[in-house]
């Protein structure tokens, strides 16, 4: 196996119950469910303070607690990657200085955040050096290894991916990346995994969107993951993958069409409840205590707990006893 052609899992954070404050203990649990054999031996890594792990609305002490909390439970069991972004770069800068002093294997490159002209109207194709210019002066500031983040506003030809020329811009002019998540639409997938195998140094193809992993297994595009499905699907994912990995058309075809599919296109099927589905079946599955994420982001509705938890069934995966989930719809949701 090439040294980052890795499983990374996109960790959730979870809270204590009845409060916005972190669960550190709850945080352990759950990074030690992915030190088991099952993900340890198929390639897996730990991805702490991703999207999916709220970093958007983690202090820097909590960002900073989180990577000492992961390293602490993984030990060199597995690489260690850590989300960075602030409102500035400079910033975003401190944030990555603090994880490369805790230890980190690598980072996580996230987009400008805040006001529009980075953000949702940002045209990326035309002004890349928006993000380039960004993730520059992080990596010249700690020279560590990096995977990207490359969400961008939504375009028909790629989905919510930062386009070919910008990707292969960034490429070139940030050599620490090692990692593309890829986190486009089906067709901008394939574009981009044809620009990354023609680079003049390899870059790993990182698959995001597990509702296509069996296309992208199949085409062999497919050098590893940086997922939020992990968290709630580990077992079957891990299974079908290995299928894929030995050749084995056949049982990866069953695992995929035995639950692991239909529950990928629900969770999948709204992007405003992706990170919402995400961690509301985490806790369907008994691995978190709580399924909310902080203010302003959405509590899951109870129709989406009740799909939720149906679908993890026929997957065959062991989920909360229903009068858990009625306790959480009678709870408000701490601020």
């Amino acid at each position: 196996m090439d040294r980052w052609h890795r499983l990374f899992v996109a960790v959730v954070t979870p809270y204590l119950p009845g409060e916005s404050k972190v669960d550190e203990a709850g945080l352990r649990r759950h990074l030690r469910y992915f030190l088991q054999p099952k993900f340890v031996n198929a390639g897996g890594a730990i991805l702490i303070n991703p999207e999916a792990g709220e970093i958007f609305y983690l202090s820097r002490d909590e960002k900073r607690r989180n990577v000492e909390i992961a390293l602490e439970e993984c030990r060199g069991k597995v690489p260690v990657f850590a989300g960075v972004i602030a409102p500035t770069t400079a910033e975003s800068i401190a944030v990555a200085r603090d994880a490369k002093a805790a230890g980190v294997d690598g980072i996580f490159l996230i987009p400008p955040v805040g006001a529009m002209d980075i953000t949702t109207s940002w045209d990326s194709e035309r002004y890349p050096e928006v993000w380039v210019d960004m993730a520059k002066a992080i990596c010249d500031a700690v020279d560590l290894p990096a995977i990207t983040h490359p969400v961008t506003p939504p375009t028909p030809q790629y989905g919510n991916g930062l386009p070919l020329s910008a990707t292969l811009k960034m490429c070139r002019e940030v050599p620490q990346i090692i990692g593309w998540k890829m986190t486009y639409s089906y067709g901008g997938f394939r574009i981009i995994a044809r620009g990354l195998r023609q680079l003049p140094r390899p870059v790993a193809i990182l698959c995001a969107t597990a509702v296509y992993f069996h296309e992208y297994l199949a085409s062999g595009q497919f050098d590893g993951t940086v997922t939020g499905s992990f968290n709630y699907a580990m077992e079957p994912m891990i299974d079908h993958i290995e299928a894929w990995r030995r050749g084995d058309v056949e049982a990866a075809r069953q695992i995929w069409n035995s639950g692991l599919a239909e529950l990928h296109e629900y969770v999948y099927s709204e992007y405003s409840r992706l990170h919402v589905r995400y961690k509301a079946a985490c806790w369907l599955r008994g691995l978190i205590e709580e399924p909310w994420m902080r203010p302003p982001q959405p509590r899951p509705k109870p129709d989406e707990i009740y799909q939720l938890r149906e679908l993890l069934q026929r997957t065959g995966l062991n989920v909360i006893a229903e009068s858990a989930m009625e306790r959480v719809f009678r709870t408000p949701v701490p601020v």
